[in-house]
This record gives C-alpha cells, sequence and structure tokens, in this order.
C-alpha cells in the first residue's frame, strides 16, 4: 500500500505561531493514524519547503524524525522550488527534450521534412509541453532555454540553416502553443471538465456589456513589482481569453473549442500568432 504525491500546508507568519502549530497538529495526527493502520511513512522521503519572505521556517517533525528542508521538490513531473518560479522546470523540461532530438539525430542519417515533424511531435514537443501551465516561462533566460528546442530542429539535414523553425519542421511555435493550452485549460475548468471549483482560481467578470461572451473573467489588480503573480497561469490568461469571441467560447466540447479557437486565429490572426497552422 502507497500513499504517494499527498500534501500538507497552512499560512504561517513570523508573528505568530498558530499557523505553525497547525501543521504539526496535523503531523502528529498523521504520525497517529499511521501507526493505528500499520502504514508507516518514509520520513526520509518527506519534504518541507518554506515559502514566502514573512516565513518564521520553523523545524518540523514527523514521530521522532525532522522532516528535511528542501529549496525544490518534483511533484508529479513538475519542479517546484521555494521562489515559485519557473526557471528550474524550463531548464528540466528543455534538457529532456533535448535529449531526445539528440537520439532521433543519432538514429536517422537522413530524415525527410513529414518524418521528423511526425517524431518531434511525439516524442521531443511534449516534453516542453507537460504541464506548462503549471511552468510557463517568462523571464527571458526561461524562454530562450525553450526555444532553443526549436532552433534545433535545424539538426534536422534536409532543413536549411536559415529557415525558420516553426516552418521547417512543421510546427507551430511554443508560444502559440502555450498560449493555446492555456485557454483549453480554462475552457475544461469553467465547464467542469477538470476536478478544480472555477472560483478557486477565477472570478467572473458581472461586466459583460453587449460584447464578447457570457464566460469573462474579472482580473485583479495587483500591487506594483508583482510580476510573478502576474505571469501565473490564473491572471495571465484573462485578458486573451476575454477577447474571444462568443462562437469560440459558446461550444460544448473540449474538440469543438479546439477547432473553433484554431479557425478563429487562422481567419483573423491573433497578434503574433497570425497565420500559424495550430
Amino acid at each position: 500500500m502507497f500513499a504517494d504525491d499527498t500534501k500538507l500546508y497552512n499560512r504561517v507568519k513570523k508573528d505568530s505561531t498558530e499557523g505553525s502549530d497547525a501543521i504539526q497538529d496535523d503531523l502528529n495526527q498523521l504520525k497517529d493514524w499511521s501507526d493505528t493502520w500499520l502504514l508507516r511513512f518514509n520520513v526520509s522521503k518527506c519534504k518541507c519547503m518554506h515559502l514566502g519572505n514573512d516565513n518564521p521556517e520553523r523545524s518540523y517533525v514527523l514521530g521522532e524524525d525532522e522532516i528535511m528542508v528542501a529549496k525544490e521538490v518534483k511533484d508529479l513531473g513538475v519542479y517546484i522550488t521555494d521562489d515559485c518560479k519557473p526557471s528550474t522546470q524550463c531548464t528540466k523540461a528543455a534538457n529532456k527534450a533535448m535529449t531526445s532530438l539528440r537520439i532521433i539525430k543519432r538514429t536517422f542519417k537522413y530524415i525527410d521534412k513529414e518524418s521528423f515533424s511526425i517524431l518531434y511531435k511525439a516524442y521531443v514537443r511534449p516534453d516542453v509541453e507537460y504541464c506548462v501551465q503549471a511552468g510557463s516561462p517568462y523571464q527571458v533566460n526561461d524562454i530562450k532555454e525553450i526555444e532553443k528546442i526549436q532552433r534545433a530542429t535545424k539538426a534536422c539535414s534536409k532543413f536549411k540553416r536559415k529557415t525558420l523553425p516553426g516552418k521547417a519542421s512543421g510546427t507551430t511555435s511554443l508560444p502559440a502553443r502555450r498560449l493555446r493550452g492555456d485557454l483549453i485549460e480554462v475552457f475544461k475548468i469553467l465547464n467542469g471538465l477538470e476536478d478544480i471549483k472555477p472560483e478557486e482560481l477565477f472570478t467572473m467578470s458581472h461586466n459583460t456589456g453587449t460584447r464578447g461572451h457570457s464566460y469573462k473573467l474579472f482580473k485583479k489588480q495587483l500591487h506594483k513589482g508583482l510580476n510573478l503573480r502576474k505571469c501565473f497561469f490564473s491572471q495571465r490568461v484573462i485578458d486573451t481569453w476575454n477577447k474571444l469571441p462568443a462562437d469560440v467560447v459558446n461550444v460544448k466540447t473540449t474538440n469543438q473549442f479546439k477547432g473553433k479557437i484554431d479557425k478563429f486565429w487562422n481567419k483573423n490572426g491573433y497578434g503574433e500568432l497570425k497565420g500559424l497552422n495550430l
């Protein structure tokens, strides 16, 4: 029997022990439960991560063993750090995708455009798109780290070096696909297709007006300097989502939404996404 990926969290403050005491009390209850049911916790695999500047960074114990403090943990394939920035996730994803590209290059002495496109979409692109809502890059260095995967498509012998990677491999640019993935996830959440309550991430806007759709989201005003917060999935996607027309949003299934948004962008263009074959 296993109980993996269990999280315990609470809000803590330096001037109060209430939050940290509650965490330790919950840990004590977990220990009592594990002793009762003879399902021992492996404390060496348990990690504690302190988040925020106002964190007292208290030590916690599970039974008699102190839980190790970690700056970085891997959670369901996504690397989470104590500064909440996606840099580590972007680097790990880019390295994994680059390894797949090298394997393709070593395996095939010559590969045409169509075959490379199939291999790229099946084995390379999923590495940099996995759970992109949680690890989408927004800093310049992180974006460059991911974009080097697109540039590496010139490794295919039939492609000219001056050809744009997206056109060469028959693929869409990664920024466009990240934005598309964000919008698809919003559609799923608002239509109850994910096990997530919409109000946990979004606030519906009451100012729908006569234009647009009835699923518009309210964008909260953030304090200046909170670049990290405004780049989170629940914030960065709102403006683009609200600009979509009603016939794109008011569909029943995810596949219908994908088809509508692809058709809308190809027909009308959408900033840098104009003309892309999504």
